[in-house]
């Protein structure tokens, strides 16, 4: 759900490269609708395939959907000296990522959180509402299934195996 949006932000956005990471392999043709250049399959040598992908650079933004620390950290690791890596999945509380001193100094990279998009309500809704419109936000290519009320423990269980995009209760 949030990465497909994420991929359909970036390419509206005007990315010429956008990189999707997931651990299945299944969901890359999802991501390349979304917008995806290029499909890795998370593991630990993501960052390292991202540099490759770029250049040796990394990447310019990276956003992180999960809120997993080894993912948040794969995305810092992803991304290059100046940039940026934004944290839109939801960790826990105990739940702790670690970054030394010199690093941070040697990159200069900035790690920011996300609630909602930063969003202005007022401002982003209207914009989003055209790109909808217009056909540039597709909100059912998000969409792999339409489910009944008593699909939403099965639908679940799906989100969280990573299994398809979003599921829409339909009654």
């Amino acid at each position: 759900g949030v990465g497909l949006a994420v991929l359909q932000a970036a390419r509206i956005a005007g990315a010429s490269k956008v990189i999707a990471v997931d651990v299945s392999p299944a969901k890359e043709e999802l991501a390349r609708q979304a917008g995806a250049t290029d499909y890795v399959i998370a593991s630990d040598t993501t960052p390292r395939e991202i540099r490759k992908l770029t250049g040796g650079q990394g990447a310019d933004v990276a956003v992180e959907c999960v809120g997993r620390p080894a993912t948040i950290r794969a995305a810092w690791e992803s991304t290059r000296r100046g940039g940026r890596t934004t944290v839109v999945g939801i960790g826990g509380k105990d739940q702790e990522v670690t970054f030394n001193a010199l690093e941070i100094f040697h990159w200069g990279r900035s790690l920011t959180g996300c609630v909602y998009g930063n969003s202005d309500p007022a401002h982003d809704l209207p914009v989003l509402a055209d790109h909808i419109r217009a056909g540039r936000f597709d909100l059912s290519m998000m969409v792999t299934e339409h489910i009944g009320l008593e699909g939403i423990p099965a639908a679940f269980d799906n989100m969280i195996a990573g299994k398809g995009g979003r599921a829409l209760v339909v009654f």
